[in-house]
This record gives C-alpha cells, structure tokens and sequence, in this order.
C-alpha cells in the first residue's frame, strides 16, 4: 500500500485487505452471502469517512469497528421488523417435493424409451405440439406418430418405477 503524505488510498487499502475482511465478515455472519453484503455496506461507509482517518495504522481497526456497527445495526433492524404471534399463518406453504419427485420418476421412464417413441412423446406431450406437428417434425406420417405415441404411453403404464411410484400415492395416470 502506498503511503501517501501518511494517507492510504482507498483503493488500494481494498485490493490488500479485502480477503481478510471478508473473513471477518464471514465470522460475523456464518454466510459467505451475508459476508459479502455485509463488507460492502462497511466498505462504502468507511469510502464516506476515509479522510478523515489520520493514522495510517488505525485503518484495520477503524474498518472492522464499522464492519461490527454495521452488522449490529442491520440485526437490530431485522429484529423489529418480525413480531412474535399467536396465530398460525393462513395456509402453510406447499411441499414440492412429492411433485419433484414424480417429475424425476416419470423422467426416468421417459428416458428408458427407444429414442423414436422418447422424440414423440416429449413432443407430443411436453412440447404441446400437435400430431402434425410433431410428425412434420420428426420426418414421418400422423398415422406413425399416432401409433408411435399409443405404444410409448402403453410402455410407461406398464413400467415398473412408474408403478410403484403409483402405489406409494405418487400416482401417474394417462
């Protein structure tokens, strides 16, 4: 860093301390997000004040006292902003985790079809596309993909995983 008539630039007091600071940060907060957040607020309140130090020595201190006022205030801030109540919220919110995992199951199956009868049906039935449309896309006739499509969607009733995904109350139903 250089020195300047006892004077830091800014700048370079950043590119030399940044990591440490964001360690400190990162004590502070336990979250390398928070941390981040967290050392820019302090950076930018120290940027206000940074004439106004006059020891050269005292910068690291000056730093990670605001970097600690800034942190306390933010935690202050968020806590009167959340009141304890009585009342349990209207509607909890939605588990998506059943419909994930019915969405990797039928997935699966999907991709344990031959690659003609997979093409058809993601086209047909993901893409949204119509019959002519998804034999116009593929190179073949209606009748073709109509057939193709009735003996995927015959193959995925009769697939295992799918089935017992069925039973467990996952259900896949044509």
């Amino acid at each position: 860093m250089s020195v300047v008539g006892e004077r830091v630039a800014f700048g370079e007091y950043v590119r030399a301390r940044s990591a440490a600071l964001l360690r400190a940060a990162q004590a502070l907060t336990a979250n390398r997000a928070d941390a981040e957040d967290l050392l820019q607020a302090t950076l930018v309140k120290a940027y206000q004040s940074w004439d106004k130090i006059s020891d050269p020595a005292a910068l690291d201190t000056y730093v990670r006292r605001v970097m600690v006022n800034t942190h306390i205030s933010g935690w202050r801030r968020r806590r009167l902003d959340e009141y304890p109540t009585d009342e349990i919220p209207d509607s909890p919110a939605a588990d998506a985790t059943g419909d994930s995992d019915l969405h990797d199951v039928v997935q699966r199956a999907v991709d344990r079809l031959p690659r003609q009868m997979r093409a058809a049906v993601m086209l047909r039935f993901y893409d949204d596309m119509t019959e002519p449309e998804v034999a116009a896309a593929l190179g073949v006739s209606v009748g073709t993909v109509k057939s193709t499509v009735a003996r995927a969607v015959a193959k995925l009733r009769k697939d295992a995983e799918l089935g017992a995904d069925a039973e467990l109350g996952g259900g896949f139903s044509s």
